[in-house]
């Protein structure tokens, strides 16, 4: 059975790099989000078992989604995808439950360690 991503970043761009970065052969369905609030919407419609969250979007930013996820759904597996590299941003991504920081430009390698480590590949 396929698990349900979500790329929630306000850049097709950017969204569209992830896509590439991820395996192939990942049974996976992706859904997009170009804002915090789209993103909760995929989460509370079931379509986020992994939420690739960028922290800087219109509406509502990666923080706000993620307190919103530690309060609401602890059990997302949320990969944070920043170009903000500030040691206080990584530690307050880790805080608020996320379970890795990648820098953008995202590397498919890294990507590919991260998720075999989760076990989801």
């Amino acid at each position: 059975m396929p698990l349900n991503v979500t790329i929630a970043d306000d850049s097709a761009m950017s969204r569209k790099g992830i896509r590439r970065a991820l395996p192939a052969d990942w049974d996976v369905v992706i859904h997009e989000a170009c804002n915090g609030k789209e993103a909760l919407a995929a989460v509370d419609e079931g379509h986020a078992d992994v939420l690739f969250l960028d922290l800087t979007m219109p509406e509502m930013d990666g923080f706000e989604v993620l307190t919103y996820l530690k309060n609401h759904h602890k059990k997302i597996v949320v990969i944070v995808i920043s170009a903000d590299i500030q040691p206080q941003a990584q530690a307050l991504v880790y805080q608020l439950g996320a379970f890795r920081f990648l820098q953008k430009p995202l590397q498919a390698g890294q990507l590919h360690e991260v998720l075999h480590e989760m076990g989801l590949l």
